[in-house]
């Protein structure tokens, strides 16, 4: 099983923001350690949440304190830009850490739709345009000369150019992927699941085999918290609990310490979404998860996952992910799996 790392630089009560994102390069340095395959980083904007708004930057600076493992977005949300302004971007990031960068694409807004229209005045028509600007980005990653324009810097001769993933929660990435010929990656932790079947059935039966990828490459994010007991699992997934609580109101904000969360408690008439979510969390010890992880992976026919953390405290995200490289026998995992 291969492990990979989604961050988002979550934002914590009690601390600056401008901390969530060198929490985020800390981690990465980490997961590098641990033997993790991936280290990407999602695209936000105006949430006090996710402050994670430009991904390309973090990329840029994770690359420079990493060298082996590949870095990259999940996603850059393709509708707020032009194509080759992304293309530029990425072939700089090629330049800089050759081999080594994932350029994910997402139609979403990564926020709301004043802001997205802030971003680009024209966006419902640039939604529409999304696959377009995926061929586009195709042609300007690789070095091609497209449209009598090029995206420097050129690759070396022989070079990989970066690795486009599409993004998604629903058919339509699914679809898209496969006409394609592109990694597809679904974005499990968004809905607990609901729809996955049918988004990675239709990219399997639907996939176009391409130069570069012959045959369909498909992962899923995940949501998991793993700790050295059950119990201390399950306290600290209050803080991300009591968010998606929160969410649901339309009330967004820094995540909460889990101890705020635990005397706050739970009002009656929440108590049913919150046991909806337990009842299908991976959240528990190292063996819980791992063994929950395994599952999913078998009934979806994945040989790849990627883990999306959220804890008030930095030092219990890292434990997590130490842990759980330790039971999928990570080459850097040695002896992670004890408790300090």
């Amino acid at each position: 099983m291969q492990l990979s790392v989604l961050d988002q630089s979550v934002s914590c009560a009690g601390r600056d923001e401008g901390d969530a994102l060198r929490d985020t390069l800390a981690l990465a340095q980490d997961c590098e350690a641990l033997g993790y395959a991936r280290f990407w980083v999602s695209e936000h904007h105006a949430l006090p949440t996710i402050v994670g708004s430009a991904p390309e930057i973090l990329i840029a600076a994770i690359a420079a304190r990493t060298s082996r493992i590949r870095v990259g977005s999940a996603g850059v949300m393709l509708p707020h830009y032009a194509a080759l302004k992304v293309a530029e971007q990425f072939r700089v990031l090629d330049a800089l850490a050759p081999g080594r960068i994932d350029l994910g694409v997402g139609r979403a807004p990564g926020g709301d739709m004043r802001t997205a229209f802030a971003l680009n005045p024209n966006v419902a028509q640039a939604a529409d345009d999304f696959p377009q600007q995926v061929q586009d980005l195709q042609a300007w990653t690789a070095g091609q000369r497209h449209q009598g324009i090029s995206a420097h810097p050129l690759p070396a001769a022989g070079a990989t150019p970066p690795e486009i993933w599409i993004l998604g929660s629903s058919d339509y990435g699914a679809r898209l992927a496969a006409h394609l010929g592109l990694p597809y990656a679904y974005a499990y932790f968004f809905m607990d699941g609901q729809g996955v079947e049918q988004a990675l059935g239709l990219y399997r039966s639907l996939y176009r085999p391409s130069a570069r990828h012959p045959r369909p490459q498909a992962t899923i994010c995940v949501w998991a918290l793993a700790a050295d007991s059950e119990a201390e699992a399950r306290h600290q997934a209050l803080s991300r609990e009591r968010w998606r609580i929160d969410r649901q109101r339309g009330v967004l904000g820094p995540l909460q310490p889990p101890e705020a969360v635990a005397a706050r408690g739970y009002a009656p008439q929440e108590m049913a979404a919150v046991e909806t979510m337990r009842a299908a969390a991976l959240v528990g010890s190292a063996a819980q998860v791992a063994d929950g992880m395994r599952a999913l992976a078998r009934a979806l026919d994945l040989d790849h996952l990627v883990v999306n953390t959220w804890a008030h405290d930095p030092a219990v995200r890292r434990r997590s992910y130490a842990l759980l490289a330790r039971k999928f026998g990570l080459p850097g995992a040695t002896g992670t799996d004890e408790a300090p």
